[in-house]
C-alpha cells in the first residue's frame, strides 16, 4: 500500500499566473466550505497541523499546494459559503475555474458531508466534472458521525444523488482514520493510471 512521508506545504496561488506546473501526478481537493478538505489532507499526511483547520468555513481562499512526495496535492477554496461577499465569490469562482482550465489535474477529490445531502453546488461541481470528462472520486467525510450502519445508507444516497455507483465514493474520518486505508488505495490507483 501508497506510504506517505514528510508531506509538506509548497506554496499558495491566488491567480492562474501562480499555479504549479506539476512534475508528477496532481490531485485536486474540493468541496462546499467547511467539508473537511484541510482535515483531509492533515488525515493523509498523518499530522495535525500541515493544513490550517478551522471551525468557520470559507477560511481557504487561495489554492494551496502541498507535496506528498509521489504526488501532489492542491487545495482548493471552498464553494457555497453565504457568509462571503459577492464579490469574494465570483473571486473564488474565477479561481476555480481558472484551476480546472489548466486542466492540470491526474484526479479530484470532491468532498462532501456524508450527513448532508448534496447540494445544488455539490451537483453543479460533479455536472461541471463529468462535462469536462475530468476522473474524480467522492469522499464523504465525517463519518464517524455515523453508525456502520448509517454509513452505507448515506454513501448508497449520496452516489445516487450523484448518479454514481457506491464504489465511487469513500467514507472517510479525519477523526479516527476511518476510511484511511481505502483512500490511499485509490491515490495508489491514480498514481498507476497518471
Amino acid at each position: 500500500m501508497l506510504r506517505i512521508e514528510n508531506a509538506r506545504f509548497v506554496t499558495s496561488a491566488a491567480s492562474s499566473k501562480q499555479f504549479i506546473k506539476p512534475d508528477k501526478p496532481m490531485i485536486a481537493v474540493c468541496g462546499k466550505s467547511n467539508s473537511g478538505k484541510s482535515t483531509l489532507i492533515n488525515l493523509l499526511a498523518g499530522r495535525k497541523d500541515l493544513a490550517r483547520t478551522s471551525a468557520a468555513p470559507g477560511r481557504t481562499r487561495l489554492v494551496n499546494y502541498f507535496d506528498f512526495g509521489s504526488f501532489l496535492l492542491a487545495d482548493l477554496p471552498g464553494y457555497g459559503y453565504a457568509a462571503v461577499s459577492k464579490a469574494e465569490k465570483e473571486k473564488w469562482g474565477k479561481t476555480l475555474d481558472a484551476f480546472f482550465a489548466e486542466r492540470e489535474m491526474a484526479h479530484v477529490f470532491l468532498l462532501t458531508d456524508i450527513r448532508r445531502d448534496p447540494s445544488e453546488d455539490d451537483r453543479t461541481m460533479v455536472n461541471f466534472l463529468n462535462y469536462h470528462i475530468l476522473p474524480f472520486t467522492v469522499i464523504a467525510t465525517k463519518s464517524d458521525k455515523l453508525s456502520r450502519m448509517k454509513r452505507k445508507e448515506r454513501v448508497r444516497a449520496v452516489a445516487n444523488a450523484f448518479g454514481l455507483g457506491e464504489g465511487n465514493v469513500l467514507a472517510v474520518s479525519g477523526l479516527t482514520g476511518e476510511g484511511k486505508e481505502a483512500l490511499l488505495s485509490r491515490i495508489g490507483e491514480i498514481l498507476i493510471e497518471s
